[in-house]
């Protein structure tokens, strides 16, 4: 009997047409699992049933009703719009370098909004900006301002090379670190808080600052999502492609930017958050396959199941303190992208 069950799943894992056609099915149910296990996690322990009558009522005086209301559910819908923006960006940096290891960091990303955090940090900044902190709009504005950069010195006579983009990126990326650095050592800036930070973590997010990137990441991962059939067919070889009248250098400027704005928003809101974008896409093309049309709304989906049930590990591993979310994503994501690794050598 044993060997019958074994022999059954291993037959749909390698049925390609069953990976597809129950793959998005099967993230969704576990969605709901992580989300209702990272709900009633904490403190105070709110059962499954009480949480669907919480929501159902609306916010209540009543004290599991401020939690779930006020503490929770902000952080869940926070670390689902973070994981999925990373996981989409992730997806469409490994489709647009034609390399699984890329990811949306790859051009500069974080280590531009680490530069901003710092510099907001070092002046003390307290000022507002669309409704948060100026540590969290700084982050933001470093990231995009990075990428923008990197855009310009990569652009050649109205095309942009990959190659090029991608060394770019690395010195770019790399000039940012090296004065996110300087400015740790030399300025006035609370390096224990600035390192926080950097590791990434959802603590003390509130409503305010899911209002901040709802917005960005709805319409960034939509937009994204009616280019998957042109990047499927650039992937076949930009000649072709332009030969079938696809808009290689368009449609490249737009994966570039689309992709930088997702990574940009999460990393404004919760700091630096390694391996999401790069191990999601990845294990989401060996789930549904390599077609971007599916891998897409896979990836979003993957990329919210892994920074919940990683927020969840990171608030209860050692409660009442907390582990930094990027502890938790390197710690599991690390070893197991070096198990690919040696998997892909194999073959």
């Amino acid at each position: 009997m044993n060997g019958w069950w074994r022999s059954f799943v291993m037959a749909c894992w390698l049925s390609r047409g069953v990976r597809r056609e129950l793959g998005i099915p099967l993230l969704l149910a576990i969605l709901v699992l992580v989300s209702i296990a990272s709900l009633g996690s904490g403190p105070v322990t709110i059962g499954p049933g009480r949480i669907v009558d919480l929501l159902l009522a609306g916010r209540g005086d009543a004290v599991d009703s401020v939690i779930l209301w006020d503490l929770r559910f902000p952080r869940l819908v926070l670390a689902m719009l973070v994981g999925a923006a990373l996981a989409q960006s992730g997806a469409v940096m490994q489709g647009f370098f034609q390399n699984p290891m890329a990811d949306p960091y790859i051009i500069g990303v974080s280590s531009g909004a680490a530069l901003g955090v710092t510099i907001a940090m070092g002046a003390a900044l307290h000022a507002s900006f669309l409704g948060t902190n100026a540590v969290t709009a700084s982050a933001f504005v470093g990231g995009l301002a990075v990428t923008f950069l990197v855009y310009v010195i990569s652009l050649r006579s109205g095309r942009l090379p990959t190659t090029i983009l991608l060394l770019s990126g690395v010195a770019v990326g790399s000039m940012a670190t090296a004065l996110t650095s300087f400015i740790m050592i030399t300025g006035d800036a609370d390096l224990q808080q600035v390192l926080y930070w950097l590791m990434g973590s959802l603590a003390a997010r509130r409503w305010e600052h899911v209002q901040m990137i709802w917005p960005y990441v709805v319409v960034g991962i939509i937009g994204l999502q009616f280019f998957a059939r042109e990047l499927n067919v650039i992937l076949q070889g930009e000649e072709s492609a332009r030969h079938l009248g696809v808009e290689v250098e368009k449609i490249k400027r737009v994966l570039l930017v689309g992709a930088a704005l997702l990574a940009a928003v999460a990393v404004a809101v919760s700091g630096i958050v390694g391996f999401v974008g790069l191990i999601v896409p990845h294990v989401m093309r060996l789930l549904v396959g390599p077609d971007h049309r599916q891998l897409f709304p896979a990836a979003v989906i993957g990329g919210a199941i892994l920074l919940i049930g990683a927020d969840l590990a990171a608030r209860s591993l050692i409660a009442p303190a907390e582990i930094p979310l990027g502890v938790i994503t390197a710690l599991v994501g690390c070893p197991f992208f070096l198990y690919l690794l040696s998997r892909r050598q194999e073959v």
